[in-house]
């Protein structure tokens, strides 16, 4: 009986480890291969948890391909090459980590993440060509390098709709899903924006070149952007607060980026003024004014969001901090679209408006002037800010490299665009040639930036930085998961079972 007591003892002791790591419900222990995901406390891996462990092995003295190596180091069942691609790519040890082990793509899979976030290089490259058309000391050539950039960006335009096109044709899932990702969305208005900044280089440049035909052409495509501008800014945010809850904990001034397809109309409608007859230019002039004052206002309001997390969460994300400079562009272009709107008034005002035409524009201007003085230093000070919020990143990058690149970078250029045209509206309306001095320094060093920023994009392509799975603005993220998920499980699950039955065929 002693013998019999010690034996069921014994095997209690082993049950009992066997079974504590496993979930409990209703004090029965239930078996991994049960349980629903997140109940075993199961998280889905993302290109954060990669890094940190590369970043460990690498300070443990390994290289992160031995440190893979040694985890690798599992027993799995040896697969006959009859097995098919599966065996050859993926033993099945490893089939939990198929995202962080794929070394390379077929381009189909590539494009699938291919987001709106890449029309942000299309932003970037117009800008260009606004601020050095906005240059008011020029040297000949000035003009042609704009033009090689506004044609540059049509053709890039031209790219990424092909495509982002090609991406919902492949995928027909992914469409539904890049507006309904809490980040991707974000940067649907990118396209809107790219029309828009698209619109304003024709005026620029176009418009003096070309017969009447272009100008009214661009006065139905300036009131068709505008719309589009209003469904799309709104369309998002109604999106954004229907289908997910926000904390100001997760703020980012990305969430501003919804608003910038109405920031561009009131710069379009200074421009296009310029060359068309009185009457059609006071129509776009209160266009466009009432639409800036809409986008102005509404990314003001969450400004004050922005502040209030600064100070109560610290700075974002190294990863997320590039996106601090969308936090300039609103000032900027509004200081832009008011100064040059009031000065196009003195011409365009009816002589009975306000009882007196010329009397109302001489206030109006005189308004814009003070006031976009306030709304430039307030862009200068979110300028230094953002710029400040840098140093440590690039200071982190230079000791352990985490800095990654992502298409957000062009936040580097197209919004200290805007900086820099209202940094020469404001040195116009104040005969100041030291602030003019300025905007052409800025000028310089964002072309340099947009240099270096596309040469950044086409590595970021080569090392898979980017087009990537769980790379992208398009990853895994606030318990969003991409559609492509249940696809892969029930590929796995046949593969796993074809594997199987090789491997029982050639046992026999």
């Amino acid at each position: 009986m002693k013998q019999l007591s010690l034996d069921l003892q014994e095997q209690a002791k082993a049950q009992t480890e066997l079974t504590e790591d496993l979930p409990v419900h209703n004090g029965i222990a239930i078996p991994t291969n049960m349980s629903c995901p997140g109940e075993d406390g199961y998280r889905t891996p993302t290109v954060h948890d990669y890094e940190r462990e590369k970043d460990e092995a690498v300070r443990d003295g390994y290289s992160a391909m031995d440190a893979q190596q040694q985890r690798s180091k599992v027993a799995a069942p040896t697969i006959p090459p009859s097995a098919g691609l599966f065996s050859r790519h993926l033993p099945l040890a490893s089939l939990g980590r198929i995202d962080l082990k794929l070394e390379r793509l077929h381009w189909r899979e590539r494009i699938r993440h291919f987001t709106w976030t890449f029309f942000t290089m299309n932003m970037a490259t117009g800008g260009i060509a606004n601020v050095l058309y906005s240059v008011p000391y020029r040297f000949p050539g000035l003009e042609t390098i704009g033009v090689v950039f506004f044609l540059f960006n049509i053709f890039l335009f031209m790219v990424n709709v092909s495509m982002i096109s090609l991406r919902f044709y492949t995928f027909p899932e992914t469409f539904r899903a890049s507006y309904m990702h809490p980040t991707e969305r974000l940067f649907l208005p990118a396209s809107v924006v790219t029309f828009g900044t698209i619109l304003i280089n024709i005026s620029q440049y176009g418009l003096t070149k070309a017969g009447p035909w272009l100008a009214r052409a661009v006065v139905v495509l300036f009131w068709i952007d505008a719309a589009l501008a209003i469904l799309s800014s709104s369309g998002i945010y109604i999106l954004m607060w229907s289908t997910k809850s926000f904390t100001v904990e997760n703020m980012t001034p990305i969430w501003i980026f919804p608003i910038y397809p109405l920031l561009i109309i009131g710069p379009h409608a200074a421009i296009l003024c310029k060359t068309l007859s009185p009457t059609t230019s006071f129509d776009i002039i209160i266009g466009g004014f009432t639409l800036q004052g809409i986008g102005f206002l509404v990314a003001f309001m969450i400004y004050a969001s922005f502040i209030y997390r600064l100070m109560t969460q610290k700075l974002p994300d190294a990863s997320a901090r590039p996106g601090m400079f969308v936090s300039v562009g609103p000032s900027g272009f509004t200081v832009a679209a008011v100064l040059g709107m009031a000065k196009a008034m003195a011409r365009d005002v009816p002589a009975d408006f306000m009882s007196d035409g010329p009397q109302a524009a001489l206030i109006v201007k005189v308004m814009a002037n003070w006031v976009c003085l306030w709304i430039w230093g307030l862009a200068m000070w979110f300028f230094f800010i953002s710029v400040g919020a840098h140093w440590t990143c690039f200071a982190s990058r230079r000791q352990d490299g985490h800095f990654a690149f992502g298409m957000t970078w062009f936040s580097f250029v197209f919004p200290n665009t805007a900086l820099a045209t209202a940094t020469f509206a404001v040195g116009e309306a104040f005969g100041s040639r030291a602030i003019q001095v300025v905007g052409c320094v800025m000028t310089g060093f964002l072309v340099v930036a947009w240099f270096l920023v596309f040469g950044m994009m086409i590595r970021a392509v080569a090392q898979k930085q980017i087009l990537w799975p769980q790379k992208g603005e398009d990853r895994d993220e606030g318990g969003f998961k991409g559609p492509e998920k249940s696809e892969r499980k029930h590929t796995l699950s046949r593969m796993t079972s074809n594997a199987l039955s090789s491997m029982r065929s050639h046992d026999r």
